[in-house]
């Protein structure tokens, strides 16, 4: 189980990763890491947080599991998030001088679920904001490009304010009035069709290896299939991870993961940067210099 890069991160990828605001990165974790989150991930879904929830399932059973902000609970994302290259990997790319842990999240289809990811930018939903934050998407099991996340490179640069979707619409009875967001009041547009021209949008996805990882910034936006062949499941352990810019920020039209409890007990205030054992600083840069970078 290998703490270290497996390789170096070129100044190619890293320009790719702030013009695109989207990188792929192959073979950057070994088969141990994927073998000890498949471990957690299993955990998970025998036990899931409060948080948990299924976000679509078919007259056959098909589901799709969501779960985040588990990894305090569970050894296997704990080692993960402490031990793996994952930090390192965003503080290369983002040029960071130090990087602290935000959450985990975890998606579970099922063998053929055709659950469709909604188009969205991460950050609007989020209890921070700024340029520096980077989400790792690591699927678990080999994932083809038809079933794989899509993103439209340069959306993390757009500067409208979209009509995000309301994912607390997909939670089941009982929790439908959980991570509730109602962007109506400050949406400048509605989100663009981005299904109906993917060639306009120049919308990318690729074939994924377990090992693989898709870096993205929180601003890129992002969705798409999702659909699965028959014999084909999806597992995907992302994390997200936040640099020098990063800011504490409440919305008053809700927030999906919203932590602003959790930041105001452990004395957390708007402007603040992310810290306490709630949010680890798990990496920083030796010998620093400043990248200048493309927000």
């Amino acid at each position: 189980m290998n703490s270290g890069l497996l390789r170096t991160i070129t100044p190619d990828e890293v320009e790719t990763y702030h013009r695109d605001g989207v990188l792929l990165l192959s073979g950057m974790f070994d088969k141990d890491w994927i073998e000890l989150l498949n471990k957690g991930i299993d955990t998970n879904i025998k036990t899931p947080t409060r948080r948990s929830r299924i976000w679509y399932k078919d007259t056959s059973g098909r589901s799709m599991f969501y779960d985040h902000t588990a990894w305090q609970n569970i050894d296997e994302y704990k080692k993960f998030i402490f031990n793996s290259p994952a930090a390192k990997i965003c503080g290369r790319l983002m040029g960071s001088a130090t990087i602290n842990f935000f959450f985990d999240s975890v998606f579970v289809r099922s063998t053929g679920t055709q659950f469709e990811t909604p188009w969205h930018q991460d950050e609007p939903y989020w209890s921070v904001e700024g340029y520096d934050a980077c989400s790792i998407w690591m699927p678990l099991v080999p994932v083809k490009k038809k079933s794989s996340l899509s993103f439209v490179p340069g959306s993390h640069r757009w500067k409208t304010v979209f009509k995000q979707y309301n994912f607390g619409d997909l939670n089941p009875v009982g929790k439908k009035n959980v991570d509730q967001v109602d962007f109506s009041d400050i949406a400048e547009q509605e989100l663009p069709n981005i299904n109906a021209d993917p060639e306009r949008f120049g919308v990318v996805s690729w074939d994924i290896q377990p090992g693989d990882c898709i870096a993205f910034n929180g601003r890129t936006m992002h969705g798409g299939s999702g659909k699965l062949d028959d014999d084909c499941e999806l597992r995907v352990f992302t994390t997200k991870w936040a640099g020098d810019d990063i800011r504490i920020k409440f919305r008053d039209y809700g927030m999906d993961p919203d932590h602003s409890v959790e930041m105001i007990e452990k004395g957390l205030k708007p402007g603040d940067c992310l810290g306490t054992d709630m949010y680890p600083r798990i990496w920083t840069r030796i010998n620093y210099k400043k990248i200048k970078k493309h927000s």
